[in-house]
């Protein structure tokens, strides 16, 4: 089959879909696409104007609206096959007033104007869920809370009309972030990350030192990604979701809380979200010998190693060596040069059992004495080395936590045979000064590769710039053949603070990475920031 003739039966196939009949569509002198592939202005007004008929009533108009989504569908699809970025995606929020009717249809339409052919829609943000109140078996609550719309299913509805509109409707999550709602929870108490304080993320944001500086301080609430309670909870929401069957899933806030000022580096292993109970237990179960055990347990208390403490490991374990841990490398064993030697002395006594002769001849009387073994004393590890190694140690048992839960959370979609993946900073695994690390400890680069890697390259400078070199950091650091779709923030045809139009970001890109299948754009609340305003600030009324 031609490639040709695989566009042509493709369209003529999504339209057989969505119940219109192909062979009766606008004629393309009509129907014609932009920049970008975006809608001209006439097919915009014209569909719009089919929506308010079919929104008030009218048959006519409602049969006539649901060709055009067709048609639009079928000339966008067609437009993005033969348009650098073949993807072209945004990150849309619902909220509660999009329930009333025909809300989420001016959404959409205003989405497929503009050329998107995948949205991304937020399913988990802010410790709520967009699930019916009244099918809702996740311990957070639903997004829509006003009585009279306990059945209303804003995820499905969202889904459906997404793809009636030819949008691969992705499902957005915040990952390791469960919000707020869910630490007033009594029984989820031991679900929270804490640090080397005791506090959780939801503590150490509310100091006076920090709360300021952070907008939306109750809803940085970490979890510790080593608990089996929270992978549990998490479950039970990614597997609601995929009955609504999206066409993949994202995970974002797949790291820990970054602090602001020094708390934005991670020098010390109390600065790290690894002093929940099962972060503990498990960085313990690292260890592969009892001094190994022991040291950790006291670096997690003090911060350091002692002298003492090395010390009291050589009188409670003398049988073993040096302190392992996995991953740590056994001194090597240095071979004694004289021990042949000494060897050979004691077989040459053992074959002259007359004993020694003075200068006369005479037999010296040998003393009936038992051989003692020389007592060879080990030289003690050095603390300092040992909190260096420790400390590293730390760092990669919390990245790893990390990398743990999200493997987890994404296998019920990986065996559905879903695309998963993974949000992140470019910058967020990064080495800050000497020894320091970057707070939210973000190990993107370990991500798998068959995981999609969304960087979110929000450089912010007056001009790409600062954009190019983050994509550029993870082509390199990121595993061969992965999938890199970056999301930049932007509004078309202006520049917004410091940020340039979304044109001149995509220009700058596909001319530095032509190769790439795709970009992203954070966010339709940025593009239409007085809708989104009134999407908020909306009181929905109980019916």
């Amino acid at each position: 089959m031609t490639s040709l003739t695989q566009r042509v039966f493709s369209s003529i196939s999504l339209a057989l879909i969505m119940g219109i009949n192909p062979f009766f569509r606008t004629p393309p002198s009509q129907a014609q696409t932009l920049a970008y592939c975006h809608l001209s202005p006439q097919e915009i007004a014209r569909k719009e104007n089919l929506r308010q008929g079919a929104l008030s009533g009218k048959k006519e108009d409602q049969r006539a609206y649901f060709k055009v989504l067709t048609e639009h569908a079928i000339m966008v699809g067609e437009c993005r096959r033969r348009t650098w970025p073949q993807t072209q995606a945004i990150w849309l929020r619902l909220y509660p007033c999009d329930v009333q009717p025909g809300a989420i249809d001016r959404i959409l339409d205003n989405i497929a104007n503009k050329g998107y052919n995948q949205v991304y829609l937020e399913v988990f943000y802010d410790g709520q869920v967009l699930l019916p109140k009244a099918n809702n078996p996740t311990p957070w609550p639903s997004v829509i809370k006003t009585p009279g719309y306990e059945k209303v299913d804003l995820l499905d509805t969202a889904i459906k009309k997404g793809r009636q509109r030819g949008f691969k409707m992705y499902a957005w999550f915040f990952t390791m972030n469960f919000g707020y709602h869910y630490s007033l929870r009594e029984d989820r108490k031991q679900v929270l990350a804490r640090n080397g304080k005791g506090q959780t993320t939801l503590d150490a944001i509310s100091e006076a030192s920090l709360n300021e500086d952070f907008a939306d301080a109750a809803n940085q609430v970490f979890v510790d990604p080593y608990n089996a309670q929270a992978r549990q909870d998490y479950l039970v929401l990614v597997n609601e979701v995929l009955k609504r069957y999206p066409a993949g899933m994202l995970f974002d806030y797949v790291r820990y809380l970054r602090g602001l000022g020094g708390d934005s580096v991670a020098s010390n292993v109390k600065h790290l979200w690894i002093y929940g109970d099962a972060a503990q237990q498990a960085l313990l179960q690292r260890a592969t010998n009892e001094k190994g055990r022991y040291l950790i347990g006291q670096y997690l208390k003090q911060g350091y190693v002692t002298l003492t403490d090395v010390q009291t490991i050589a009188k409670l374990y003398p049988k073993e060596k040096e302190p392992l841990w996995q991953g740590k490398i056994p001194t090597p064993v240095k071979p004694d040069k004289d021990a042949k030697a000494k060897a050979d002395e004691k077989d040459d006594k053992k074959k002259s059992p007359e004993g020694k002769k003075d200068p006369t001849g005479k037999m010296i009387p040998q003393k009936d004495k038992k051989d003692k073994p020389e007592e060879k004393k080990e030289p003690l590890p050095d603390p300092e080395v040992l909190t260096k190694e420790l400390w590293l140690f730390s760092v990669n048992h919390a990245r790893q936590g990390i990398i743990d839960f999200l493997s987890v959370v994404t296998q019920p979609a990986i065996s559905m045979g879903l695309p998963v993946g993974g949000v992140f900073f470019p910058l967020g695994n990064q080495t800050v000064n000497e020894g320091g690390f970057d707070s939210r400890l973000q190990p993107w680069d370990k991500f798998p590769a068959s995981v999609q890697f969304h960087p979110m390259a929000y450089g912010s400078c007056g001009d790409v710039s600062c954009v190019l070199p983050q994509i550029d950091r993870v082509l390199k650091m990121g595993p061969q053949g992965i999938e890199v779709i970056p999301a930049i923030s932007g509004v078309w045809g202006q520049k917004v603070r410091t940020h340039q139009s979304l044109e001149e970001q995509m220009m700058g890109i596909q001319n530095a990475f032509p190769s790439l299948p795709g970009v992203s754009h954070f966010a339709y609340a940025w593009q239409e920031p007085q809708e989104e305003r009134q999407r908020q600030i909306c009181r929905l009324q109980p019916r």
